[in-house]
């Protein structure tokens, strides 16, 4: 419950970024305070009762870029996961239905992508989606003749496109367990369509584990955004956590503030998620439920 808390309050902080921000008088997570640097060195300056979690080199206030990395790890979990889910159980329920060679394309297309290291494959995709080749360079055109834009649409992409394998593994079994139920012979003999059956019949008894592993994913998904982020092919047009991170790694023996807060703020949030998957499993779960 505590962890639920947590999740639900940090989802309005990162709806109400601005307000949040404002209301504590912290600056614009872009705006370089060139006066908050130290006078003598002109180097990050630690918390003070201007800048709370301090600055970063460029005299931005840490706090505010913690405040809005909070928007983008969360935009990215929440769309990521919703459409790697729906791709697992669309591409799950009709391989473990119909079975024959749309279950042969299906399971051979998830063993491909879990036999190449998803981070390697991620890296690949985003450097090919933010890079363009001819000239334009980083922000260059983008995936899919410029549908899918560098920054955020790349990586919700790439994330989506690397995710889906176990949600659609877990359900193409679920589904052949369920598709010689008594319910769904019934059904088949009542002249029900294939459509009807996958859709009326097979998912809502697939409520639960899809709405398990989704929980799990998410946190999977958020060190995945900001471990591209940290590497410098994920977010770079705006304040995230795997960004701030990367940006502090270097100095972060002297000027330990700014990897210090958006660090915690990604341990708190994916403790947090992992947690309530835990419990969303336990009660969801009828093997752990008490008769």
């Amino acid at each position: 419950m505590a962890s639920l808390v947590f999740i639900v309050v940090l989802i309005l902080v990162a709806i109400f970024a601005p307000a949040v921000v404002g209301l504590f008088g912290a600056p614009d997570p872009d705006f370089r305070d060139q006066g908050s640097l130290d006078p003598l060195f002109a180097t990050a300056t630690g918390p003070s009762s201007e800048h709370y979690f301090g600055v970063d080199g460029l005299g931005r206030d840490v706090f505010s870029r913690t405040i809005y990395g909070a928007r983008v790890s969360l935009l990215v979990a929440f769309s990521a996961t919703l459409l790697a889910t729906i791709a697992g159980v669309v591409s799950g329920l009709v391989a473990g239905y119909f079975r024959g060679w749309w279950d042969t394309i299906v399971s051979r297309s998830v063993d491909v992508l879990l036999a190449i290291p998803y981070l390697m494959l991620a890296i690949g995709l985003a450097s090919a989606c933010t890079f363009t080749v001819g000239g334009e360079g980083e922000g260059g055109g983008g995936c899919l003749g410029g549908l899918i834009k560098p920054g955020l649409g790349v990586v919700i992409f790439v994330i989506s496109f690397t995710s889906w394998t176990y949600m659609a593994r877990i359900i193409r079994g679920q589904t052949l367990s369920l598709r010689e139920k008594e319910f769904v012979e019934s059904a088949r003999a009542a002249g029900a369509s294939n459509s009807r059956i996958i859709f009326r019949e097979l998912l809502p008894n697939l409520t639960a584990p899809i709405i398990v592993y989704a929980s799990i994913l998410i946190p999977q998904v958020i060190l995945y955004e900001a471990a591209l982020s940290y590497l410098g092919v994920g977010v770079v047009d705006q304040a995230s956590w795997g960004q701030m991170i990367a940006d502090a790694t270097a100095d972060f023996s002297t000027y330990w503030w700014y990897m210090l807060f958006p660090g915690l703020a990604l341990l708190f949030t994916v403790l947090a998620f992992n947690l309530v998957g835990d419990a969303m499993q336990d009660a969801l779960n009828p093997r752990t439920k008490k008769s």
